[in-house]
């Protein structure tokens, strides 16, 4: 078994981050908006806080040039790549599809698709397949005063994943399986709120737990 703390939308509010290090995990993934548009200084330090291996990718509300901050890091930046952990592999996918708000991190629909179908034609397919998004799918965990905000070209590629890892909707907190496919968005952890993901040995032997701290 293999557990995993699976955070996101800290939006440059981490004070609660030293509460989840008291949990047993092997590794953290981050969905996005570490900042809210910014700074970056702190980011470094921040990731560095967690003692196991930790993958993230940016979120709509961080600045595009996180993503050399994160590069530089002790983080392992996900963005438009896949890596091979053992039994699970992880692709990621970071900012959001179009917003009304402009902000700094948003992607088409088209730029979206072209990433997955690429990511998604080279990555080694293993016993749990993990797609780690800052937005969610079309009509999964997106819903926003009763509108579907959600990518519709991530909802065309999820069926090749056996798990969506996704944040961006505050108040769409939850675990749902939409296509045969489980998504989970942990909620912000700015608020104190994550998810401990726990993979077993066989396909789609996997357990979430939503926590709050």
């Amino acid at each position: 078994m293999t557990d995993v703390l699976l955070l996101a939308d800290l939006h440059g509010n981490y004070g609660k981050l030293d509460a989840f290090l008291s949990y047993d995990y092997d590794a953290v993934i981050i969905a996005g908006d570490i900042t809210n548009f910014g700074p970056l200084e702190p980011v470094d330090s921040v990731l560095s806080n967690f003692e196991v291996p930790c993958f993230a990718i940016p979120g709509n509300c961080d600045p595009r040039e996180i993503i050399d901050v994160l590069e530089r890091s002790d983080a392992v930046c996900l963005h438009n790549s896949w890596i091979a952990l053992g039994k699970i592999t992880l692709a990621g996918l970071g900012g959001s599809n179009e917003t009304p708000f402009d902000t700094p991190f948003e992607l088409t629909e088209e730029d979206i698709d072209k990433e997955l179908t690429r990511i998604t034609n080279h990555m080694d397919k293993n016993v749990h397949n993990v797609l780690l998004c800052h937005a969610p799918p079309y009509e999964a965990l997106d819903t926003v005063e009763d509108n579907h905000v959600g990518s519709r070209s991530i909802r065309k590629h999820m069926t090749r994943f056996d798990l969506v890892c996704c944040a961006h909707i505050h108040e769409a907190r939850g675990i749902t399986e939409v296509d045969g496919v489980t998504v989970v968005n942990p909620g912000p952890a700015s608020e104190g709120y994550g998810a401990i993901i726990r993979f077993g040995k066989e396909p789609k032997d996997i357990h979430i737990e939503l926590i709050a701290v």
